[in-house]
């Protein structure tokens, strides 16, 4: 069980961070600047959070568990009982709209190759894995990366910031690779 000292160094941390990674880019903030806002002292920061990523992936954890929610239990067509292709459609909608509004997270919590080491893209591939196993795909393995690369979110960020392209104009076009599962 968590001290209750503990559980309030925590809560100010997170606070502190989402707040820094909403101001300016994740990348920009460091450990120091969210110890400093949090009020808290550099070993206490470090003793729950590694890095920043790992504050990152805390903060982003409750929306992408709200999603894998909705993708298991929820209803169609990202829940169960829609065809392949139009729960992959879904699927990218929910995940455009995740990164629309918490894209400054994702990209602190995906640095480099740490993106394929995380729970949540685990379970983004193994859903994108088993929706082209139903549509009776075979090899599907190489694909699985294929279908998800457009959703890195620097990749998201190049679309909105430097083509200025809207989120329903990426959701359509993601929508077009589902044709594959036709």
């Amino acid at each position: 069980m968590e001290r209750a000292d503990a559980a309030r160094n925590r809560a100010r941390i997170l606070e502190a961070a989402a707040e820094l990674f909403a101001s300016r880019s994740p990348r920009e903030v460091t450990m120091e600047d969210i110890a400093r806002a949090a009020g808290v002292g550099r070993g206490t920061l470090y003793r729950r959070y590694p890095d920043r990523a790992s504050i990152a992936v805390a903060l982003l954890d409750k929306h992408e568990h709200a999603l894998q929610e909705r993708m298991l239990r929820g209803d169609p067509p990202l829940g169960p009982g829609a065809t392949p292709a139009e729960r992959l459609a879904a699927f990218y909608a929910a995940m455009v709209d995740l990164l629309e509004k918490h894209r400054h997270l994702v990209l602190g919590s995906e640095v480099g190759r740490s993106r394929f080491q995380t729970g949540a893209y685990g379970f983004w591939r193994a859903h994108v894995r088993s929706l082209l196993l139903a549509a009776d795909i075979a090899n599907p393995e190489p694909l699985v990366e294929v279908l998800l690369a457009p959703l890195a979110p620097d990749v998201y960020g190049y679309q909105r910031e430097d083509m200025g392209l809207r989120p329903e104009q990426i959701t359509e076009a993601l929508t077009k690779l589902t044709e594959l599962l036709r």
